[in-house]
């Protein structure tokens, strides 16, 4: 379950639905896949080209897109098991699909509409071609109001909701803020700061490399000026993040104080009976009924959870009542500013998307062809009561903390800068207030937004900024090189274990049993490349103890220091299991971490919180497998002819094993090489694969 929750931490769209069949000419729908696999989809309108991109996304990953799609209706963990009943339940306990239905009818323009429209009957008429691949029944037709719910699903979960409901759950409630860094990297150089005088951007989400969170590559185009490239997730309408002729850019999570949970005070002599400005009010009792595979049964679970005036409610394990007010609340409408910002042709356009404010906890880092560069922590602040500490448990017994679920700090007020004159911004799930250069930092308090953020710095945004600090100019190439970067600073650092550094300090003399280990970690020079011995030792040594600490102490997690026999013990336990698959402590990462898909195993670099970040999981014989980080890349270059972009999957475009596109970009992922692309559609007299042709 751990798995699941912490990766639906960043971006989660789901899919589809749609009330009544469009009629489609689906003939002028033209979809050409290029040597990898990558869909190239062209159509006079914006609608049709979504119904080509659904078409697509459907051939390549069916699959991912019901999952998404079965979260929404709380059906998840009757496919998945407990894996997809963590998302069934918050969907329930947040109340999306109330939420989206209460606003469907009026959020969007029309044009919009029929791209959603479009794009849901792609995926029904895709559904009622293939009912082999069908993963429930019942769940056709998708309509809007799933595609909806699915976008406002992921915004709950992109402003980090589903950690308040975990720690209303466990009753871990004085935990401090999250910090995991876990995410992406973002960053952008103005062509002042490159050897050839082009503006550069790196577009670097970390997620999972495969599955309903995993990245989907699309090239969309439209008669009607639609022209983008990028990734987008199974069952998303549009391009996430990606560049079109004049633009790009890229998201990451931010981590600002996006969410309140409250603690209700109740009535001794009354259940569910709360207290709210000096009068008692009724708890509205709701039920959901999670049926949860379990080898080939689906067992039915009955949860319940109740509603506040501050929103949803749940008697946590320490036999108290919580309620959780969030940001993403009340807006369903992030889909079309994702439209817009698809279709902005300069920066003015762009802002004016960004102004819409529906697309809530993600950050963007932006470049374009007329060498602006800008970078935006685009939280949802709401108006709060300076008389409380939010940054803590709410009283839940007083209007005075009820904030207004609709109404958030302006876009002018939330930390962002534009060309600085340093000539870089960047962004590594870190704090907003560290974005760019040394003579070119934000003032701490400059921004009325600045009391909500964290202070919160990371390795890979301290390295960032040390390798983007470190010269004058950049070529393209050291430009790659800081992008895969893959190594930790001193003092070692990461999230659950504040005081790593300490490890490198233990005596061996001490410690006889594990002197062999620690001289090899004495002697590590912190990079995590696939010949790494002390790479292999800090992987396994991290992921065992965390494990552990997780299954003991539930999730957030907090920066905790660990006493010196807790290290010496997890220190014992990664010899002991070198020694028992490897027989020998001297383990190339290379040979301990894989990146695996079908029969095809090649060695896989990274570690958590380095630049060019992996986690892996145990795989076989003692090995790791990568499941998340380093994803969908695209590196960008503009000048005055335009973009020049280069991007890598983890994979390949299409997850069916008899696909030749399953896993035909492994060995240019792991050796760091990336594929050449173009927004140039390939000419007329190429003949194009077009949809009617698939009946």
């Amino acid at each position: 379950m751990m798995k699941c929750i912490n990766f639906c931490i960043i971006c989660i769209l789901f899919i589809s639905q749609i009330s009544a069949a469009v009629t489609i000419k689906k003939g002028n729908i033209k979809i050409k896949r290029d040597q990898w696999g990558v869909p190239h989809i062209y159509a006079p309108t914006d609608e049709e080209v979504a119904y080509g991109l659904a078409w697509a996304t459907s051939e390549d990953d069916f699959k991912s897109i019901q999952e998404n799609y079965l979260a929404i209706r709380s059906q998840l963990a009757a496919v998945k098991g407990e894996d997809g009943a963590i998302l069934d339940f918050i969907t329930a306990f947040l109340g999306i699909n109330d939420i989206v239905q209460e606003r469907i009818d009026t959020a969007f323009s029309p044009k919009f509409r029929k791209v959603l429209e479009y794009y849901c009957q792609g995926i029904n008429d895709f559904a009622e071609r293939h009912p082999d691949q069908i993963l429930r029944k019942g769940i056709f037709p998708a309509t809007i109001k799933d595609m909806v719910a699915g976008y406002t699903l992921g915004m709950a979960l992109m402003s980090n909701t589903q950690f308040s409901v975990i720690k209303m759950i466990e009753g871990n409630i004085d935990a401090e803020p999250m910090t995991t860094p876990k995410g992406s990297n973002a960053f952008a150089i103005r062509n002042t700061k490159t050897t050839n005088g082009k503006t550069f951007l790196a577009i670097n989400s970390h997620q999972p490399l495969e599955g309903p969170f995993s990245w989907y590559e699309a090239h969309l185009h439209s008669d009607e000026g639609w022209n983008i490239m990028g990734g987008t997730f199974p069952g998303g309408a549009t391009i996430f993040h990606g560049v079109n002729d004049s633009l790009g850019w890229a998201h990451t999570v931010s981590f600002a104080d996006m969410n309140d949970i409250y603690k209700l005070k109740m009535n001794p002599n009354e259940d569910l009976s709360y207290q709210f400005d000096g009068k008692w009010l009724k708890l509205e009792t709701k039920h959901i009924w999670l049926k949860v595979k379990w080898w080939i049964f689906k067992i039915p679970i009955r949860k319940t959870f109740y509603k506040s005036v501050y929103g949803p409610t749940i008697k946590s394990k320490d036999g108290n009542f919580y309620s959780l007010r969030f940001a993403a609340a009340t807006d369903i409408e992030a889909a079309e500013q994702w439209y817009k910002m698809n279709k902005a042709k300069n920066f003015e356009e762009f802002h004016q998307a960004l102004e819409m404010q529906h697309i809530k906890g993600l950050n963007t880092v932006y470049a374009d062809a007329k060498n602006n560069i800008y970078y935006l922590d685009n939280a949802a602040l709401p108006f709060r009561n300076p008389n409380y500490d939010w940054w803590g448990i709410v009283p839940g017994d007083t209007s005075a903390t009820l904030w207004n679920n609709e109404k958030f700090m302006p876009l002018k007020d939330l930390i962002q800068v534009k060309n600085p004159d340093c000539g870089f911004v960047f962004n590594t799930n870190n704090t907003p207030l560290f974005c760019t250069g040394k003579n070119c930092e934000l003032a701490d308090g400059g921004f009325p937004s600045s009391r909500y953020y964290f202070r919160y710095n990371n390795n890979r945004s301290l390295r960032m900024f040390e390798l983007l600090s470190s010269q004058d100019k950049f070529s393209f190439e050291d430009f790659k090189r800081i992008k895969y970067d893959q190594k930790y600073r001193t003092p070692f650092y990461t999230y659950g274990m504040a005081n790593i550094e300490d490890i490198f300090n233990i005596s061996p003399q001490k410690h006889p049993e594990i002197a062999d280990v620690l001289k090899i970690l004495k002697e590590w020079d912190r990079n995590s490349d696939i010949d790494s011995y002390g790479a292999t030792i800090a992987t396994l040594f991290s992921n065992m103890m965390m494990k552990d600490y997780v299954m003991k102490n539930g999730i957030p997690l907090e920066e905790v220091n660990h006493t010196e026999d807790e290290y010496v013990t997890y220190l014992n336990k990664t010899r002991d299991h070198l020694m028992k698959y490897f027989k020998t402590v001297k383990v190339p990462l290379g040979d301990f971490q894989k990146l695996v898909r079908g029969n095809k195993e090649l060695p896989m670099s990274g570690m958590m919180d380095v630049i060019a970040a992996m986690w892996s999981k145990p795989y076989k014989n003692g090995m790791y497998q990568a499941e998340a980080g380093e994803s969908y890349i695209m590196l960008v270059q503009w000048d005055k002819d335009g973009p020049t972009i280069e991007t890598v999957s983890p994979y390949g475009a299409s997850n069916h094993p008899e696909s030749p596109h399953y896993n035909d970009q492994m060995d240019l992922y792991v050796n760091k090489k990336l594929k050449k692309m173009s927004l140039n559609y390939p000419t007329a007299d190429i003949k194009f694969r077009k949809i009617k042709a698939e009946k």
